[in-house]
């Protein structure tokens, strides 16, 4: 019974010992790194040399300034991952894929996956990354098969950079609540569906009923979602920041879901009559099933600047019932290039300067392709003016 006694405590010292290091007074505080590997175990200390398994267990064993680093491979639990703790401003929290190796989050094992149709998800079960914490980084991981990708609820503070989510059944990533100062940068959102909708409400990236100031959405691409690329409906009286992002493809019944209601709107800026001033800025919208940018009954005063659609369905640019500001913006070969209503108003569009708007280059492959090293989208001549004129997006 001793041997047993002092090989558990050997255990548990070598395992403290791993992620527990003495600050210069004598006290404790967490290491500055623990690591994951599909081939470590959890009774391991968590180092380089001796991963741990799950990255679960590395969440419940951070600290504020903690990083988990993220060794490649493809992590499939049973349930889903739960960010529930907190960093702080000085010390977040950093979950990242070690070296840019490519980690998997996959969350076909998790509950409703899909969910039976018109059933509702419980809300700790929401997202194969469930983040309720504050402070955090996430890095270079790519979300698949969840319950929805990412569900944020009631977060704020958090950094999300290089995130691909994909093929979840429900929206890629989701924040709703009392969410704040959330910048999700370099974002690759698509083909997410929710057959338990019938493709209602699966987007590429929503921030929906809610509020928070402070929250920006830079260098995203999201498409081919079973509803739109982006959605911010009832998120109240709290502006969000677009910038450099591109939606496309949205909308088109690509699972052959039964009663199929997916919207296609490349960028749906709210709704239901509660009012935001959103801004977006040098982005582009094409090949949506429905509108390219709408207000979708947001009665707040946009700001749409430099901004491009082509080829959607319906309107490249919908105003109508908003007192947005529309500025250098390029609507061509939609259904309806334009329709602003009464109270939105504008300067310096396509559509105000008149004549025919020929495009230097209508392939996408470029831009839509590999990202640069920096995880920006690369530069194309894709949907700039041949004319060389100052209207719509560059990249």
């Amino acid at each position: 019974m001793r041997l047993k006694h002092v090989a558990a405590s050997t255990a548990l010292s070598g395992l403290l010992a791993g992620f527990l290091t003495l600050g210069s007074a004598g006290g404790a505080h967490a290491a500055t790194d623990l690591y994951v590997a599909p081939n470590g175990s959890d009774s391991n200390a968590g180092t380089l040399s001796a991963p741990l398994k799950t990255i679960q267990r590395a969440v419940d064993l951070a600290q504020a300034g903690t990083t988990i680093q993220v060794r490649g491979g493809t992590y499939a639990p049973s349930t889903n991952l739960q960010l529930l703790k907190s960093g702080t401003a000085s010390q977040p929290i950093t979950l990242r894929s070690y070296n840019g190796e490519r980690v998997i989050i996959d969350g076909e094992n998790m509950p409703y996956t899909p969910g039976a149709v018109d059933s509702s998800i419980p809300r700790s079960e929401r997202g194969a990354v469930h983040i309720e914490g504050e402070y955090w980084r996430l890095v270079g991981l790519e979300i698949i098969h969840g319950p929805y990708g990412v569900f944020g609820v009631d977060t704020s503070g958090n950094v999300f950079d290089r995130v691909v989510t994909r093929d979840n059944y429900e929206s890629g990533f989701h924040l709703q609540g009392a969410s704040s100062n959330n910048q999700i940068l370099n974002l690759d959102s698509y083909g997410n569906r929710d057959p338990r909708k019938n493709g209602e409400s699966a987007d590429g990236l929503a921030i929906k009923e809610g509020t928070g100031s402070g929250n920006v959405l830079r260098g995203a691409r999201l498409w081919n979602n079973a509803d739109d690329g982006l959605d911010f409906w009832m998120f109240d009286n709290s502006p969000i920041l677009v910038e450099n992002t591109l939606a496309w493809g949205n909308g088109y019944n690509r699972w052959n879901l039964p009663d199929y209601q997916g919207d296609g709107n490349g960028f749906k800026m709210g709704g239901n009559g509660v009012a935001a001033n959103h801004t977006v800025r040098n982005s582009m919208a094409w090949d949506n099933s429905a509108g390219g940018l709408v207000d979708n009954n947001n009665p707040g005063k946009m700001t749409i600047e430099r901004c491009t659609a082509w080829d959607n369905v319906k309107t490249g640019f919908t105003f109508n019932r908003s007192s947005s500001t529309l500025t250098k913006n390029l609507a061509v070969a939609n259904g309806t290039d334009v329709s602003l209503g009464s109270n939105s108003t504008g300067s310096g569009n396509s559509w105000n300067l008149g004549g025919s708007w020929p495009l230097a280059s209508t392939n996408a492959s470029t831009i839509t392709g590999p990202r640069a090293a920096d995880g920006s989208i690369p530069t194309s001549t894709f949907l700039r003016p041949s004319n060389g004129a100052d209207v719509g997006a560059r990249f």
